[in-house]
């Protein structure tokens, strides 16, 4: 079940927490990973996936340089011969009241969270198209459903990632290829980690399941959807989040 044997995998943001995880659970189900993230920040998670007997890469891509994301994908298929998965996992933050917000936070934040996903979408769907299948997953959030007071550019930009889903999902379908989002709730990693007890308290009030969900978990569900279980699956953002949005 979920057997991703032979198939090539490109994910952004693999060098920590969500990312990370996804590739080495790739890994676990035979795909080949491409890890990429800025400088050689992959390397780490490339050297876990080889030690644990799996193949992977790394790959330097600052995904706010968009000439880098429209040759990443071309290098994969020159190297691999076919491009199956994109995990678009690449994300940061820049909290502020909007009132008090500087217009290069909300720059940044879209580029990095929502840009950097449209340009790596058209990017690959230049070979799957070719291929006539390809699996294409964003990593958006809970807050791009619910909102958060202080996250206005964080939660545009994921609630961007579900629009931009939905509408590549209606145009890319005939070819095989699904567009599919993960939505993460809270899940124990450094960025929520960097929140305050107080505001995590107040998180906690409202997953019922009254846990942070895990790395893994998100990376099972990335999984799933990269899979061929998955393949009448597509315009759909699936919730990992314990309740917290229903």
């Amino acid at each position: 079940m979920f057997d991703l044997s032979g198939k090539i995998a490109l994910v952004t943001g693999a060098s920590r927490g969500i990312g990370r995880s996804i590739a080495m659970k790739f890994s676990e189900q035979g795909a080949f990973v491409v890890a990429a993230s800025r400088a050689d920040h992959a390397a780490l998670t490339v050297n876990a996936i080889r030690e644990r007997g799996g193949q992977a890469e790394a790959t330097s891509a600052d995904v706010t340089d968009a000439a880098r994301l429209e040759q990443l994908p071309a290098e994969v298929v020159k190297r691999h011969g076919r491009l199956d998965i994109l995990v678009s996992n690449a994300g940061i933050t820049r909290d502020q009241l909007l009132m008090r917000m500087h217009r290069g936070d909300w720059d940044v934040v879209l580029a990095t969270n929502l840009t950097a996903t449209f340009l790596l979408a058209q990017a690959v769907l230049r070979p799957m198209l070719k291929q006539r299948s390809g699996r294409i997953i964003a990593v958006s959030s809970v807050v791009g459903q619910t909102g958060n007071a202080g996250q206005v550019n964080y939660a545009a930009s994921k609630a961007g990632l579900i629009g931009l889903t939905k509408a590549l999902a209606r145009e890319v379908a005939s070819r095989n290829i699904t567009v599919n989002a993960i939505a993460p709730g809270m899940i124990d990693t450094d960025m929520t980690r960097a929140v305050a007890d107080r505001a995590q308290g107040d998180w906690m009030a409202q997953i019922p399941l009254a846990r942070l969900g895990t790395v893994d978990e998100v990376a099972a569900a990335a999984c799933f959807l990269a899979s061929d279980e998955a393949a009448y699956i597509t315009g759909h953002v699936l919730a990992v989040n314990g309740g917290m949005y229903m």
